[in-house]
């Protein structure tokens, strides 16, 4: 049975219970994540071949630092990075290193910032220089995918309808969805309840309702849905070495659908695509 509380006066851990923000929050999260949005946005020129990503790593950390804010990552769970880079075949949790970003690649950047203790949570593709034709689709794929699955949010829906949304999409397209990971409560906690998975059947999982805050953030490969760990316990990469990509919003449920906290305030949530119509 699920169990709803009110955010406001429930413990600061994760006990399973989906939390039920007000206003008040909405507004943290709307600050916090547009710092990340801003950060995602200034990035957009820095992507390019010969750069690395720990270059980009520092830049985030600078960016942080900047606005009097510290990335959530950085020293989490003993993670020693302020970014996670995932490039090309790596679906999530790619670590930053030396190795320089070569043209034609793909590299998904995921930050959060702490803000006044609530998390913004954002992440997009960027393409490296000019990439081919079935990297450009798959990049296209996997946000729509995201929009999708974020059109589907409404009080009385259940959280399977944004699997549901995205993994019809996806695979009409002929590609797949993985698994292994998923969207998640956000907020004052990093990871919270409930779960968002990115596949699955439009009348399961729990209702969602107003006041509810969580991240949607479908991993899109374009061969078979399977990942692997590798032996460093963060990188996820794909088992057939297939390309695979990550678009990642944070929403607020209201009375009639859902806010996007994350929008970039410079119309940049698809770096190097073309630009939405209407």
């Amino acid at each position: 049975m699920v169990n709803y509380i009110d955010a406001a006066t429930a413990p600061l851990k994760n006990t399973g219970a989906i939390r039920l923000y007000g206003s008040d929050a909405f507004e943290a999260m709307r600050k916090a994540c547009q710092v990340t949005a801003r950060c995602l946005d200034a990035l957009v020129p820095i992507v390019k071949p010969g750069v690395t990503t720990n270059e980009i790593d520092r830049f985030v950390f600078e960016f942080g630092m900047d606005h009097g804010v510290l990335p959530a990552t950085l020293n989490y769970r003993g993670y020693r990075h302020s970014v996670c880079t995932s490039i090309n075949h790596v679906v999530c949790h790619g670590i930053p290193d030396d190795k320089p970003l070569r043209e034609g690649d793909i590299v998904n950047i995921d930050v959060t910032y702490v803000v006044d203790g609530w998390h913004g949570d954002s992440s997009r593709m960027y393409p490296v220089g000019e990439i081919k034709r079935s990297a450009e689709r798959l990049l296209e794929v996997t946000h729509e995918c995201l929009m999708r699955g974020i059109a589907a949010v409404r009080p009385g829906a259940r959280t399977g309808a944004i699997g549901a949304a995205i993994q019809s999409f996806a695979e009409a397209q002929r590609c797949s969805v993985v698994r292994d990971f998923c969207g998640h409560g956000v907020g004052q906690l990093f990871h919270d309840s409930p779960n968002i998975l990115h596949y699955g059947k439009a009348d399961e999982g729990p209702e969602i309702r107003e006041g509810m805050i969580f991240t949607i953030e479908p991993m899109i490969n374009l061969g078979k849905p399977h990942v692997k760990v590798l032996a460093d316990g963060w990188t996820a990469v794909t088992r057939d070495r297939s390309l695979t990509a990550q678009y990642e919003h944070a929403v607020g449920v209201t009375a009639t659908g859902c806010e996007i906290f994350t929008l970039s305030p410079a119309g940049l949530d698809r770096p190097g695509l073309p630009p939405l119509q209407g």
